[in-house]
């Protein structure tokens, strides 16, 4: 499994993270111990979570997901051989079952939040250290998680970004986060908070964990320049667009246990363009006897801009697939065509 730098860090990170928000959901403790250990054989050594997984997000198991990698770290006694990236929420009035103490009514990334958020997280994957620690989306309005057509608040109350990278700044010199990363954001918030760490000698973020998939390549109009220049690379989330490039829910089909069979919310990567745009990609792998998913992922592994990419899985099926996916390499004609298809069905799903 090929390893590389995290941007300006010391984070020597596999091509492929392994991504766990179904862990404490659709998977149980022992499904994703199975999942971790198969991964780690195949060389991965990095593991994305967050304090509100698994997904979708509710009370009864918010945390669920750090608790069982802790549980395995703990078990396998493997700490220092594996790198874990987790996330502390944004803000939305639908997550205000956490830290409702420090809460009017919603989750707000501020200095508090931050500093109560980690002490959980940590307590709950059984650490003193996060290798990269994420703001899951950000504090102001601003567009993401598909939202289009940018509308500028009269009244911005959003929290300063310098408070937030000083507040991370903070759990750096405390040792309990090794480096910074963003999630969810813009090009204007990536250059403002590398800006804001230059001028005040602050730690900079290393990564941003975006949305890049064959459905959704927005990520390269201003973000991808951004990344290689600021040297902040991208962790592809999202890369089989929850599934939907497999080519498993054509059709109306709807598999027994799929994601989207068991929760009507996750609707960002259907309707009829992104069935069209799925059909073409589909006859794309089938013409040049490529898996599609794998076929998917590969396109998303060769990106200049990318840093690891982060892939799920609910069966040890797909996780082996997925996997695979690392050794794939799309040859001219191939990634032709997806161009065709792409300039046919441009970023159907944003």
């Amino acid at each position: 499994m090929e390893k590389r730098l995290l941007g300006t860090s010391d984070l020597n990170v596999s091509l492929l993270c392994l991504g766990t928000m179904t862990w404490g959901e659709q998977n149980t403790q022992a499904e994703a111990f199975e999942q971790m250990d198969y991964a780690v054989s195949e060389g991965i050594n990095f593991f994305d979570t967050a304090e509100m997984y698994p997904v979708p997000p509710k009370p009864e198991t918010q945390g669920a997901t750090e608790t069982i990698i802790g549980n395995w770290m703990a078990e396998r006694g493997n700490r220092e051989q594996v790198i874990i990236a987790s996330k502390v929420v944004g803000r939305a009035p639908w997550m205000n079952h956490i830290r409702t103490d420090l809460n009017d009514g919603e989750t707000r990334v501020n200095a508090a939040n931050i500093i109560a958020a980690i002490d959980t997280s940590l307590a709950r994957l059984q650490t003193d250290y996060i290798d990269l620690y994420q703001i899951h989306w950000p504090d102001r309005q601003t567009n993401y998680f598909g939202q289009l057509g940018y509308q500028h608040p009269e009244e911005d109350d959003s929290t300063e970004l310098l408070e937030i990278l000083s507040a991370m700044a903070d759990l750096i010199k405390a040792g309990k986060i090794r480096h910074i990363g963003l999630s969810n954001e813009t090009p204007w918030g990536l250059m403002r908070y590398v800006a804001l760490a230059e001028k005040h000698g602050l730690p900079k973020p290393v990564s941003i964990q975006n949305p890049y998939n064959l459905l959704n390549r927005t990520f390269e109009v201003g973000l991808a320049e951004c990344a290689i220049r600021e040297q902040v690379p991208l962790l592809a989330y999202s890369p089989l667009a929850f599934g939907v490039l497999s080519g498993k829910y054509l059709n109306g089909a709807r598999p027994e246990n799929a994601r989207l069979t068991l929760f009507d919310r996750f609707i960002r990567y259907t309707g009829n363009e992104a069935d069209a745009a799925v059909s073409a990609y589909m006859d794309v792998a089938k013409e040049n006897q490529l898996d599609a998913a794998q076929m998917a992922l590969a396109f998303v592994n060769r990106q200049q801009f990318l840093g690891s990419n982060i892939i799920g899985a609910t069966t040890m099926e797909q996780l082996k697939s997925n996997i695979a996916s690392a050794s794939l390499a799309l040859d001219k004609d191939v990634l032709k065509r997806i161009e065709a298809v792409h300039q046919q069905w441009s970023n159907p799903c944003p």
